[in-house]
């Protein structure tokens, strides 16, 4: 896996979820048996909407990309932390960016896109 983000557009992810789901019956390799069905009408409020289920994924650059907002949603996550996006996007950062020996550091900067880039995602 490349450390390099590189969004994809819209167009050809609605052909790779459309394509795949109707040759293999799954969304980026998750089969539709898994994909998550509440069995209830349960849901809790938070911050002034409806959340059927408080699992989701934590901001990082994953939230970054939609394959991965795509398949969080369909194995039942309902809350999205979306990672923030500074005006700074060109700064050199070393990888890997945390330290967590005996306490944990995070020194990363806030996108892995540029800020074109993540606004486009």
């Amino acid at each position: 896996m490349s450390d390099i983000m590189i969004p994809v557009k819209f167009k050809k992810l609605l052909y790779w979820i459309l394509e795949e789901y109707k040759k293999e019956k799954t969304i980026f390799g998750i089969h539709e048996d898994k994909f998550y069905r509440k069995p209830d009408a349960s849901a809790f409020t938070i911050f002034g909407e409806k959340c059927e289920t408080a699992l989701g994924p934590a901001a990082g650059p994953h939230t970054q990309q939609t394959p991965n907002i795509v398949t969080s949603y369909l194995t039942g996550c309902r809350f999205f932390e979306l990672k923030t996006v500074q005006i700074l996007d060109t700064l050199d950062v070393e990888k890997p960016c945390i330290e967590a020996t005996d306490e944990g550091y995070n020194t990363e900067w806030s996108t892995e896109l540029t800020v074109p880039q993540a606004y486009g995602e």
